[in-house]
């Protein structure tokens, strides 16, 4: 596959994630492919943590494209995704028209709202080609935004568009490969999810999840990796308030790597619990006689693998 080619199969969209770092699942990499052949969006919902984001990472880079990424929030306006005008410019413009006596109105109206004073955010960056091809557009966490701005996406993911009223309507001459993801703290319009193809990105098993952390925690030892995993697993089998993702899992495979950790135990565990556990409810329930459970059941899961 060229740098600057789309997949022509599954089994290429998985190498092309592996070549990042990024291990997936045979489901994910054809819900991937079949967005990429038939030029529709990929809604990619799940827990926080579990890689949705890297998903289009990966893509831009192994693709060579691009990566335009629109980070979702709470009172997203369209002058922060979409473009706004530059008003100091173009006040300017105007006061240097009026000192040189150039000052009619439709003049300068028709001056002041040209190209050259238009400020491109995420959606319109993403409209625009280059000599790599269209870029990765990643609309990061769409549960963030409010309802209103999901309506106005429909514009751009039916038609790849966006009308703005000095201008016209910009239309994509390349579509970008649009990527959404969601957290699932509310739920996205049907009419949004119609526009896309759709994957539930769940936690990994433990095997994905041990490839995972060798590959992004390279320099944890292997006893320790196969621990953590296992260790990750009963953690997520509790009732916590918010159970580790695999980011967790990674960073802690690395930090207790950096604390020269072959394996876990459970001093090393309860001094490390902030690591992969982010609420205090969570890090509470967790007390000594608990993780010395936990570190002793997690041997044994470990001893009895191949």
């Amino acid at each position: 596959m060229r740098l600057d080619s789309l997949p022509s199969s599954v089994d290429e969209v998985l190498q092309l994630l592996a070549s990042q770092q990024y291990v997936a699942e045979r489901h994910l990499a054809t819900a991937l492919y079949l967005a990429l052949a038939m030029g529709r969006p990929l809604f990619l919902e799940g827990e926080a943590g579990v890689g949705k984001t890297e998903v289009a990472k990966a893509l831009a880079a192994g693709l060579g494209r691009r990566l335009v990424r629109l980070q979702c929030y709470e009172g997203l306006d369209i002058a922060n995704a979409v473009y706004e005008w530059n008003y100091p410019r173009q006040m300017i413009e105007i006061r240097l028209a009026e000192a040189a006596g150039q000052a009619s109105r439709d003049a300068l109206e028709a001056g002041i709202f040209t190209d050259r004073f238009l400020i491109r955010r995420p959606l319109l960056q993403a409209l625009e080609s280059s000599g790599d091809g269209a870029p990765v557009l990643l609309i990061d966490e769409l549960d963030r935004a409010d309802e209103p701005f999901e309506a106005y996406l429909l514009e751009v993911l039916a038609e790849y568009q966006v009308s703005i009223p000095e201008l016209g309507t910009i239309r994509a001459a390349r579509p970008p490969l649009v990527v959404i993801t969601s957290n699932r703290t509310r739920e996205i319009h049907d009419a949004v999810k119609r526009r896309c193809f759709y994957h539930w990105v769940d936690y990994p098993d433990r095997q994905r999840e041990l490839d995972i952390v060798r590959r992004k925690a390279p320099h944890a030892a292997e006893r320790l990796s196969r621990e953590v995993v296992a260790f990750i697993a009963r953690l997520r089998a509790m009732a916590l308030y918010k159970a580790p993702g695999v980011s967790e899992t990674i960073d802690w495979a690395a930090a207790l790597a950096v604390l020269d950790k072959t394996a876990l135990d459970p001093e090393s565990v309860q001094q490390t619990l902030g690591v992969m556990l982010k609420y205090e409810d969570d890090i509470a329930r967790l007390d000594a006689d608990t993780v010395a459970q936990l570190v002793d059941g997690v041997r044994g899961d470990v001893a009895g693998q191949p």
